[in-house]
């Protein structure tokens, strides 16, 4: 079992970035450019390594290889994101892995590539890349070639000897369960349960009844053995039950207009353990968002605009403006969901806008956005 945490040390360690390892700063696959850049990576990777894996670091400074972070991304549609623009899609995971010096909610991203031994091309055009195109790593740069295509495997030895050094163990595992419980989580709640003799996974949140249902919030889940964090969220609420074989959640958003607020299943996620020492996830889409008027709508998207245009220029705002601000993810989401499409890039817009001023609206419009990310790759 791969302890990703130690993984990522050994592959920043390992050299600098070459034809199975790549680093990044940060992706923005929210955006056309930002996704572009990281299809062709992951297709230039993938055609690179046929016979292994490659990896893809995110949250690393270029220059020094510092780690500084970035936020917890939520995975779980991603493949589907590489299915949609590559053909021959390799199979692709991002993974969230915790490290003791980052603030609270960052964590460094790990891409894993695993090519299904074909040629991998873009399908169709994204940004400035044309369908068609094939993308091979030479050094640490990915670059389209059309002539002498062909899947070499030179990586294989390499690969298996960094993944060799990042094996997991007794002590990392029961170091890893003390800081969860006792460190990082002192002021939560927290739990821990042990699958199939072998996998450990520790939860932390506020705990609340209602109607006899258990929910948390301010949730953090990681699967220790490995190094990972399945889920985090400050704002949307879950429920956690497990049995010998599996561990389930189900997160919930609360949104509407206004105070007229109620909570919405948003996705059911399951792992299931084996006794050869493997799992899988799978997850469920269970949202069904709210409709509403179109012409309500329409009259508030464009309040919303008008709000974030006066903080843009430091124009006071009213007591009332200010309670508005309050819903502005919620009622933003709620257009997007009923047909006006701009509203997300509008959300990435006043992200940018009112993150100096209002930190909280900025984290709500950031939930959002990644429950759009959740709806629109489904």
């Amino acid at each position: 079992m791969i302890n990703k945490r130690l993984l990522v040390k050994n592959l920043l360690a390992h050299n600098d970035e070459n034809s199975f390892y790549d680093k990044k700063r940060f992706i923005a696959i929210g955006e056309k450019e930002g996704k572009g850049k990281f299809l062709k990576h992951v297709c230039a990777l993938a055609n690179s390594n046929p016979a292994n894996n490659s990896f893809i670091v995110i949250g690393v400074e270029d220059e020094d290889n510092k780690i500084v972070g970035v936020d917890f991304f939520d995975d779980s549609k991603i493949q589907n994101l590489v299915n949609a623009y590559l053909d021959n899609p390799p199979l692709i995971s991002y993974e969230n892995i915790p490290f003791p010096h980052l603030p609270e909610g960052k964590v460094v991203g790990l891409v894993t590539i695993k090519s299904i031994g074909k040629i991998c091309s873009l399908r169709k055009n994204i940004w400035k890349y044309y369908g068609g195109s094939v993308f091979f790593r030479e050094g640490s740069i990915s670059l389209p070639k059309v002539f002498d295509i062909e899947l070499k495997d030179v990586n294989s030895e390499a690969v298996a000897t960094i993944e060799q050094h990042a094996k997991n163990n007794i002590e990392l595992t029961l170091d890893g369960v003390i800081d969860f419980l006792n460190h990082r989580h002192k002021d939560l709640e927290s739990d821990y349960k042990v699958f199939k003799e072998q996998f450990v996974v520790c939860w932390a949140g506020n705990k609340k009844m209602v109607n006899g249902e258990t929910y948390f919030y301010r949730v953090d889940i990681e699967l220790i053995n490995e190094q990972v964090k399945l889920f985090y969220s400050n704002l949307d609420e879950v429920t956690i039950t497990y049995n010998n074989d599996s561990f389930t959640t189900i997160e919930f958003v609360q949104l509407g207009l206004g105070f007229k607020q109620r909570y919405y299943p948003l996705e059911k996620v399951v792992i299931n353990f084996s006794e050869n020492g493997t799992y899988q996830i799978t997850s469920d889409l269970l949202f069904d968002p709210p409709i509403h008027d179109k012409e309500e709508l329409d009259r508030i998207y464009k309040n919303n605009n008008a709000l974030v245009a006066k903080v843009k220029i430091n124009a006071e705002l009213s007591i009332a403006e200010v309670k508005q601000l309050k819903y502005l993810a919620d009622s933003y989401l709620i257009c997007f969901l009923n047909g006006f499409e701009e509203a997300k890039e509008r959300m990435e817009r006043a992200r940018q806008i009112l993150k100096p001023k209002y930190p909280g609206i900025n984290d709500s419009l950031k939930e959002a956005l990644r429950v759009i990310r959740k709806v629109k790759y489904s």
